[in-house]
């Protein structure tokens, strides 16, 4: 069954060409951040352009709970009234966060340091999916955590009375983890620091500055050190969220390797911890350019310009770049099938616990569509086919994960045989536009009868 409703199975179609522009929504991350920043200001955020995917809403309603005035005005225009740090209401209900492990693990974080309690809970693939490297951290601070066996949700989170500030090395590359510690020390006392050792995504530090707390940011021999002073008020932000470029990647994949394709993607975030995929298409020998370059929000943004690339060569993705490019290994995996030689993907485990276990659902499915593909704990390895020599032809596990389903129905549209998907309904968690957005490029996507 789909993330929330009954299962949508989906076929894709070797399809003519790609041709158009592809204004994918707004990005997740920002988006998520957005609201729950709004929420711990004083005074009105205005925010344009949010992806009103699932996880996004569910995280929406979850920040009303929590007591602030969440408004949709239409068309991606939403505000958020915040209650300001420290200031959120005990939920009257269970917070359910849908398919969202961002969603869950940053309102944890923000409501850890506030002497309230909250239990969440969310969909069959969310609570399957470890808390512990959030909780952990949290109990420093003094929260309590009582969830099921393996730290997994449903779990109740008893915020601090006393908070105390925090210092953390994250044990893994993880910006939802960083974000979590960060968002708890916002209402703990003194400074509250974060090491990171690898660098991941950086909106969260981006945008607390934005909203006007006090955070430095550090290169030092042990990685990046993060310095946030708590209990600041945070000020009110008008935000316009960029494009989403994990969303892009779906587009982006399709046109390189659908023969004639020539798809413009406006708009799109490129903060360098995001960007390793692009990176990364380009050395195989993409298409690949930036076109209007420009800063937006204190983010870089361009538009991105992907032609058909018939000369793709399989590479070696150096593992520091996983941290950037994490939720793009599953549609890369796919443009890989469609290179000549061997695309190696090392320092990848993350891959192991997210939506599902995302290196054995692509490998399975690859396999079953004709890929070598080889894989262990924290590396994968697919062995290419080259242009036109994907067989195609089976039906794949969505498992209950968006970038999976997503990932197979890209392959679909250049193999030589149909894809199909058992359920394409968690698409909608991070991409609700995704089939007409295809379709109107040229794509074959269709519903199947159940």
């Amino acid at each position: 069954m789909s993330s929330h409703g009954a299962p949508i199975p989906m076929t894709s179609r070797p399809c003519g060409p790609l041709i158009g522009d592809a204004a994918v929504p707004g990005d997740k991350s920002i988006s998520h951040r957005s609201l729950i920043l709004g929420a711990l200001s004083v005074g009105e955020t205005r925010i344009t352009g949010l992806l009103e995917g699932q996880d996004v809403l569910d995280t929406a309603r979850a920040m009303r709970a929590f007591g602030a005035e969440v408004t949709d005005h239409g068309g991606g225009t939403w505000s958020v009234h915040g209650v300001g740090v420290g200031g959120f209401a005990e939920p009257a209900d269970v917070i359910d966060c849908g398919n969202s492990g961002t969603g869950v693990r940053l309102i944890m974080g923000a409501m850890a340091t506030s002497p309230i309690t909250a239990t969440f809970t969310g969909d069959a693939s969310l609570n399957k999916r470890p808390m512990a490297r959030v909780t952990d951290p949290l109990a420093l601070f003094g929260a309590q955590s009582h969830g099921r066996k393996g730290g997994r949700l449903p779990m109740t989170i008893i915020g601090a009375v006393d908070p105390v500030p925090v210092t953390y090395t994250v044990p893994v590359p993880s910006a939802q983890v960083k974000s979590a510690v960060l968002l708890a020390g916002l209402n703990a006392p003194g400074k509250t620091v974060v090491i990171e050792a690898e660098a991941t995504r950086d909106h969260t530090e981006r945008m607390l500055a934005g909203f006007g707390a006090e955070i430095t940011v550090e290169q030092t021999e042990a990685g990046r050190v993060i310095t946030l002073t708590g209990q600041p008020e945070l000020k009110p932000q008008k935000i316009d969220v960029p494009r989403d470029p994990s969303s892009a990647a779906f587009p982006v994949c399709a046109a390189l390797i659908v023969p004639g394709s020539d798809v413009l993607v406006p708009g799109i975030g490129l903060n360098p911890t995001r960007a390793g995929l692009f990176t990364t298409l380009r050395e195989m020998g993409a298409d690949l350019t930036y076109e209007n370059e420009r800063e937006e929000g204190g983010e870089p943004v361009a538009d991105l310009r992907a032609r058909f690339s018939p000369n793709l060569k399989g590479i070696e993705v150096p593992p520091e770049r996983a941290a950037s490019m994490i939720d793009e290994y599953p549609v890369l995996s796919v443009v890989a099938a469609f290179a000549q030689g061997q695309t190696v993907m090392r320092g990848v485990k993350e891959l192991r616990v997210k939506e599902s276990d995302r290196i054995d659902a692509m490998a399975t499915g690859l396999r079953a569509n004709g890929i070598t593909v080889e894989d262990g704990p924290d590396w994968w390895i697919v062995t290419g086919r080259g242009h036109g020599e994907v067989p195609g032809g089976a039906t794949c596990a969505s498992h209950l994960d968006h970038r999976i389903a997503m990932s197979f129905l890209i392959l679909g549209m250049a193999s030589q045989k149909p894809v199909r998907v058992d359920d394409g309904g968690p698409i909608a968690t991070s991409f609700p536009i995704f089939e007409p957005l295809m379709t109107a490029l040229g794509a074959k996507i269709d519903r199947d009868p159940v």
